[in-house]
This record gives C-alpha cells, structure tokens and sequence, in this order.
C-alpha cells in the first residue's frame, strides 16, 4: 500500500473526510457537494499526522528542492507548515489572511531574506483563492515563491486557472479522483454514485445530487 494510499483510508477511517450518498453537504460558498473533508483533525491523529508529514515533505524535495523556508497558511495550513518544517529541518513562517492592525503591523511572521525561496502551504485547495492570497502577500513583500503544496486538492478547473493566472504551481498529497476511487473500493459505492459524484467534480455549481 503506497503512503497516498494509506492517508486516504485513515481520513476515511477517522471520519475526517465524509462521502454522503444521499443528500449534501453545502459550501460556504453556496457549492452542493456529496463530500466534505475537515482536514484540521488530522493533527489530532498521530500516526495519520506522521503520514502527511512524510507525504509534505516529500513532495517538497520532488517537486520543490530549491526550497528554503516553509510557510504555513492561517490558520489550517500552520500546522502542517510546522511539522514539515522539521521534517525538513529548514526555516518557517506563517502567513495571516490580512495584516495585524497593531505593532509592526505585519503580515507574515516569522524571518524570510531576500535569496530565500518560500513554498507555502495550506490544508485544502478548492478554488486557491486564501492559498493565492497569501502568495501574493509574499510576492507583495517581494520574497520569492517556489511553489504551493496541500493535503487534498479538489482538482477544480477553477483552481487551475487562478493559479496559471498568478504564474505559481501546485501539487498535493491526495486529490479527488484518488479518493472517490479508494472510498468506492472500500464501501462497494454503486456505479450510478461514482457517475454522480465524478460529474460534481466537473461542474460543481451546477450539480444535481
């Protein structure tokens, strides 16, 4: 069983990513969705925080070894910024959805320089849209951006754009179809659901559970 493998049965194991067959779950915003995942559980389970750590950390020294300083997304993405940081042994960050409004007033803590290469992280990627948002306060700060990393990624067409548009890459541990494949071998999901629920993954706003 691969390390991907093993992640996606214990989030479904743990009840931190749910499938619902009949019904929905619905987004903040306003998406009907047949699956929701709280990824800020995982750091309540060691051996599955351990796994996403080994996982973060090797995508990092695959896809990104110019990578100097781990920056971690508030606030889902700090811990797993922290906990790859040490894996990695190397410098992190954290940076905050907007700007402190008292004493320095900042909006990344923590000591990046100017050759330094920040990879940051965040716990999910739907549309990039905080993920995004913090790059560019990075890039803003004029620091430099190697590239962005996530436990799960929903794979929308939309997350694409937006991170082409910004000129940045993305990889994560666990995407979609993975998932939808390992929970319909695990629970025996009927042809008809796994149609349904591919077909929400390719137009969310307009899916019909």
């Amino acid at each position: 069983m691969t390390l991907q493998e093993t992640i996606i049965n214990d989030l479904i194991d743990e009840d931190i990513v749910k499938f619902k067959e009949e019904g929905h779950f619905t987004f903040a915003s306003g998406i009907q969705s047949p699956i929701y995942t709280d990824l800020r559980q995982t750091i309540s389970f060691p051996k599955t925080r351990r796994a996403i750590t080994q996982a973060l950390a090797k995508l990092v020294t695959t896809h990104y070894p110019e990578t100097t300083v781990i920056a971690g997304v508030a606030t889902a993405g700090i811990p797993q910024a922290a906990l790859v940081a040490e894996e990695l042994d190397l410098p992190m960050v954290y940076v905050r959805s907007k700007p402190k409004d008292h004493g320095t007033k900042s909006q990344i803590e923590g000591v990046i320089r100017k050759d330094d290469r920040v990879l940051l992280i965040d716990d999910l990627i739907s549309t990039g849209g905080s993920v995004l948002k913090a790059a560019k306060a990075v890039l803003a700060a004029d620091y430099q951006v190697s590239g962005v990393l996530s436990i799960f990624s929903y794979g929308f067409p939309d997350a694409e754009q937006n991170f082409a548009e910004a000129g940045l890459t993305f990889e994560s541990v666990i995407t979609y179809s993975a998932l939808l494949s390992s929970y319909q071998k695990r629970t025996g999901l009927s042809v008809e659901k796994v149609a349904s629920f591919q077909s929400w993954h390719e137009n969310p706003w307009n899916w019909q559970g």
